[in-house]
């Protein structure tokens, strides 16, 4: 039997709270709910709808009569309520709205769980409560890790066109629509199917565009009409929750992609809710939504209860926020002077966006701080990722558009002008550590006429399968997290298309595409298997150039470091299409060096110009401003990764023949010889602390926060506040419980 009606009645505080913006589990009585009155079976119903004159629910369970149920409203705070008897799990509803002018408006659900797959626009009645999670484990380990301290790699994907069914219908199965590109995956299908693969290709995270109920394909999910929905394309909410579910046991995290931006004006959504500006404060100038009114606490109360229902209810391990910069800018998009707004204080910031933003993510932070808060902001806009105390916005993550804008800029430049555009390869690291960034090459990059990756690539066929693994090890060597969006990873030629799967046929079909797609499982893989790749990733102690400087030859040098010195990494990339053979390296210590991953290797579809099998010894040269050199093969259009095995044997030194010793010897002799042993201990001391302390000082990097500088010609990164105070996590926003 279900709950009984009485969990789901509105009391005081809960309209008390509402109007305070902070009813944060407002969802579990707003919206539609199995329970039962006196005994009896039916749902629950409750809309938030103040200034209308009357709000009814219609639906299958009363043939969709406008007369059949009205609801009552409270006192206060403008919800209307009922009980429908006889109303079971599946069935369509939608709320008929009188507005104060007297119009009827047909409006689906805001809270609703589950939604009629488009092209219908009906909400549908859903039970979230039967599901048995099996993610314990996963979940237990989640609370005990720090994110900055483990492997982010995420694999970004759109469920509707990862793959689609050979069957010739279109997505949603309809057989006379003149789409013929194949019927969607389910989510239990997305269940085997998706995870295994990105298992497989050695993802730490699935990142999903939005996956909340949405009338356009083309829209990709990010204009929303059901906030709480799972999209029913792929199948019912307790199916997602398995997708999820399945996710978390085979150790993958689930990053979902969040809109609080602006919505649809999708009549059947939440535009003019009431007959009149409810949701919404204005039209979006770029995008054709409406923005989100963030003064009004009913509508921040709407939105953080969406953000928390994800996680709660889904078990979402982050959330990206997408469209952060045009919460940021009252202006965003508005290019004529005389239709600017300003603030109190005569600036462009948008301060009750700004605030809303902020509540979102220490409102996560205090209720579930093992999930990432993750925003796509691309201007310099300051603290993103520094906690509110600070100034901060708060999130953990901010994905770094400009390292994306400026390295895409450079990769499908031609091979004779890369050395005039080097510093677009090197600017990023003037500020790596000025928030804690993830590098992303994401869906945006590879549609509305930008091409695909590898199409951007200059030179002939083989040139660009090179110049695209040149790419990813850049991206994987590179402080900061990682993000690729599906199709990257087996070099497809045509963009992505929203209405049909990812061209995988490829991989069986044509050689050059099998190996991309091995390539970039084998870097995965790397990246997981070398700490000093992630382990200090947002700190500058984990990473020193080798040499930045070396535009003529369009090669970039520098080293990797973990927690652990053992784990140190140097990694060179050639970005012209000459090797090198005996090239001269500076290396940070001396010892031996073995090659663990060179992107030129045959398996990978390379030509071969790799230094397996060699253990290089280092020579007392100096070079790239280190004391110590090697020299190795470095490949064309590639680069290598070089690993620190062990120190150098200790020098032999031949002992002289003794000299006979006198018969006696005087009290001023053993003096002496007791001075002597005396100041050897003393030397050998200071040695060994000067040894430690050139040792420690190697693994520093030094430079204001303003800017990258240089010393001696050495390029330098720049210190994060963090590094100030000793304390590299003092400045992260939202530290997890194990800090």
């Amino acid at each position: 039997m279900s709950a009984p009606i009485a969990n789901y009645l509105l009391t005081k505080d809960d309209l008390y709270l509402m109007g305070k913006g902070v009813w944060y589990r407002s969802y579990e009585k707003l919206g539609a709910h199995p329970c039962n009155k006196d005994g009896v079976e039916g749902y629950w119903f409750a809309v938030w709808a103040p200034d209308v004159k009357s709000v009814r629910v219609i639906g299958d369970f009363n043939d969709w009569d406008t007369e059949a149920t009205y609801l009552e409203c409270t006192p206060t705070g403008g919800v209307w309520y009922g009980f429908v008897p006889g109303a079971t799990e599946g069935q369509l509803y939608k709320y008929l709205i009188e507005t104060a002018h007297g119009d009827l408006l047909y409006k689906a659900d805001p809270y609703a769980f589950y939604a009629e797959c488009s092209p219908g626009t009906a909400s549908r009645t859903a039970d979230l409560s039967g599901y048995e999670w099996q993610d314990e484990k996963y979940m237990a380990s989640r609370s005990k890790q720090d994110f900055f301290k483990r492997p982010l790699n995420i694999f970004e994907c759109h469920l509707g066109s990862w793959k689609r069914h050979s069957d010739g219908l279109a997505g949603n199965g309809d057989p006379d629509s003149d789409d013929h590109s194949g019927s969607y995956l389910t989510y239990d299908e997305l269940s085997v199917e998706m995870v295994d693969y990105v298992k497989g290709m050695g993802y730490s995270h699935i990142e999903i565009l939005p996956v909340m109920e949405h009338p356009f394909d083309g829209s990709w999910g990010y204009q929303i009409t059901g906030y709480f929905a799972p999209t029913s394309r792929y199948g019912k909410p307790t199916q997602f929750k398995h997708f999820v579910d399945a996710c978390h046991q085979a150790g993958i995290g689930v990053i979902l992609d969040w809109v609080p931006g602006g919505f649809c004006r999708d009549e059947q959504g939440l535009v003019h809710f009431n007959g009149d500006k409810l949701y919404e404060k204005e039209e979006h100038p770029n995008w054709g939504t409406f923005k989100f009114d963030f003064t009004r606490n009913e509508v921040r109360n709407f939105l953080t209860s969406n953000l928390l229902y994800w996680v709660s209810e889904y078990h979402a391990d982050g959330i990206r926020m997408d469209g952060v910069t045009s919460m940021l800018y009252l202006n965003f998009g508005i290019d004529d002077p005389s239709q600017k707004k300003f603030n109190s204080r005569g600036t462009e910031e948008d301060d009750a966006s700004i605030d809303f933003i902020r509540t979102c993510n220490d409102t996560m932070g205090k209720y579930h701080p093992d999930v990432m808060m993750i925003a796509e902001e691309s201007t310099a806009w300051p603290l993103v990722t520094y906690p509110t105390s600070d100034g901060g916005l708060g999130f953990h993550f901010k994905w770094d558009m400009g390292w994306m804008n400026d390295t895409l800029h450079y990769m499908q430049t031609d091979f004779p002008y890369r050395p005039g555009n080097h510093k677009l390869l090197t600017f990023s690291t003037m500020y790596q550590f000025n928030e804690n960034f993830i590098l992303p090459l994401s869906h945006d990059e590879v549609v509305h006429g930008k091409c695909s990756l590898i199409t951007r690539m200059p030179g002939d066929y083989w040139r660009q399968f090179a110049g695209m693994r040149a790419l990813a090890l850049y991206q994987m060597t590179h402080a900061g997290g990682k993000l690729n969006f599906m199709g990257n990873e087996i070099g497809q030629f045509i963009e992505w298309r929203y209405y049909e799967g990812i061209q995988y046929f490829l991989t069986e079909e044509y050689e050059s595409h099998a190996h991309q797609q091995h390539y970039i499982a084998a870097l995965n893989a790397l990246y997981k298997a070398q700490p000093a790749l992630w382990q200090d990733s947002y700190s500058p102690e984990g990473f020193d150039w080798i040499d930045a400087d070396n535009a003529d030859q369009c090669i970039i040098s520098f080293a990797r470091h973990g927690d652990d010195e053992k784990d140190d990494l140097v990694v060179v990339i050639n970005f012209e299409v000459n090797p090198h053979e005996d090239f001269r390296l500076g290396v940070p210590r001396p010892g031996f060096y073995e090659e663990v991953f060179n992107s030129d290797d045959e398996e990978y579809g390379g030509s071969g110009v790799t230094n397996k099998g060699v253990r290089f010894k280092t020579a007392e040269e100096p070079w790239n401003r280190q004391e110590q050199s090697i020299e190795l093969r470095i490949p064309p259009l590639g680069g290598t990764i070089l690993r620190y095995v062990g120190p150098l044997p200790k020098k032999r030194t031949r002992k002289a023949a003794p000299k006979a010793a006198p018969k006696t010897t005087s009290k001023a002799s053993t003096s002496a010889k007791s001075a002597t042993k005396a100041a050897s201990k003393v030397t050998k001391a200071s040695t060994g602390a000067k040894a430690a302390a050139k040792k420690a000082s190697s693994r520093k990097t030094s430079a204001a926060k303003t800017g990258n500088t240089k010393v001696a010609g050495k390029s330098k990164a720049p210190s994060s506040p963090a590094s100030k105070g000793g304390n590299a996590k003092a400045r992260r926003a939202g530290a997890t419980k194990s800090e």
